[in-house]
């Protein structure tokens, strides 16, 4: 019996020590898995760790270099401005312009929506776009109107610029522009008027047609001014330019050089100003010839044959 509980003990323990290999072993292999997962992991992934780590450790240092060196351009900047008796100019704000606003007033007149494609309706848009913009900027803004708005030119704003609802110093109306203004203060200006105008009257009201047609409705303006009996007029372009172009001009060029010409005071330096290189103008002189045309007729004078008496003159020496 004794023998018998000797040898059960001895099992015992050596099965505790197999065991405890086995969970050596399997510590063992945990712990190399873990190491191996370690080297080929981190090799990449640790640096990016560390530079996280330092990165934000950082945050606060970087935060105050930033603060110092604002503090500092600060002070140059003061310092400046002291030594040129406090009138240095800060380069980085444009001088803001002086603005006189005219009472003069410019209407579209949108209501020729009908005569138009939707691809001529999104060229007017972009005129008027072109319009409003303009006047913003203006020394010399006018009281803009646009009426008669509705149709395919409102369906392509409302798509096109949602904005246009929010736009400033400007007056937008669904009735007509006779409905809007009193008919004495009036003034359609068309290309087709024998009219000239010589000066702008800032008691008027000088309507512009809202058409994009390409000849298609030639004189329609002109038509309907004389249709409601409101005086009608045209720049005076013909006096200062000569254009290898028809005289139509588009909406937003009607427009822009009456506003040149309220902050220049010159129609020939408005014309200039804002009509495209496309239209060929030329300046021209009081006698309603271009400059080619006189070096021109100077040219041909020079070339004149000899007269009879020349001839003659110069045969007898």
């Amino acid at each position: 019996m004794a023998d018998d509980s000797v040898k059960s003990e001895v099992s015992a323990q050596r099965e505790e020590e197999n065991g405890d290999s086995k969970s050596n072993e399997k510590t063992g292999s945990a712990d190399g898995e873990t190491a191996a997962e370690k080297q080929t992991v981190s090799k990449r992934q640790r640096k990016k760790l560390l530079k996280q780590q330092k990165w934000e450790e950082e945050r606060e240092l970087r935060k105050q270099r930033r603060k110092e060196r604002k503090q500092q351009r600060r002070l140059q900047r003061h310092n400046h401005q002291e030594e040129e008796g406090g009138e240095a100019l800060n380069f980085r704000k444009r001088p803001r312009r002086e603005v006189t606003p005219s009472s003069l007033r410019l209407v579209v007149d949108c209501s020729f929506d009908n005569l138009m494609l939707i691809k001529d309706v999104g060229k007017l848009h972009k005129q008027i776009q072109r319009c409003y913009a303009e006047n913003r900027r203006a020394s010399h803004p006018v009281q803009f109107y646009l009426t008669s708005l509705g149709g395919q030119l409102k369906q392509s704003m409302d798509e096109k610029d949602k904005g246009w609802v929010n736009w400033k110093d400007i007056t937008i109306k669904t009735e007509h522009y006779s409905e809007v203004v009193v008919k004495e203060e009036l003034v359609y200006l068309t290309s087709d008027s024998p009219n000239v105008l010589e000066e702008l009257d800032p008691k008027k009201a000088y309507v512009i047609g809202g058409l994009v047609d390409h000849n298609h409705h030639k004189g329609i303006t002109f038509e309907k001014a004389k249709e409601l009996g409101i005086d009608h007029a045209q720049l005076p372009l013909s006096s200062f330019v000569k254009m290898n172009s028809r005289k139509v001009l588009a909406v937003n060029h009607v427009f822009e050089i009456i506003l040149a010409y309220l902050e220049k005071g010159s129609w020939k330096d408005a014309f200039f100003t804002v009509l495209p290189q496309r239209k060929g103008a030329v300046a021209v002189d009081k006698d309603g010839k271009s400059t080619q045309e006189k070096e021109e007729d100077i040219s041909d004078s020079d070339s004149d044959p000899d007269t009879p008496d020349q001839t003659e003159k110069r045969a007898s020496t």
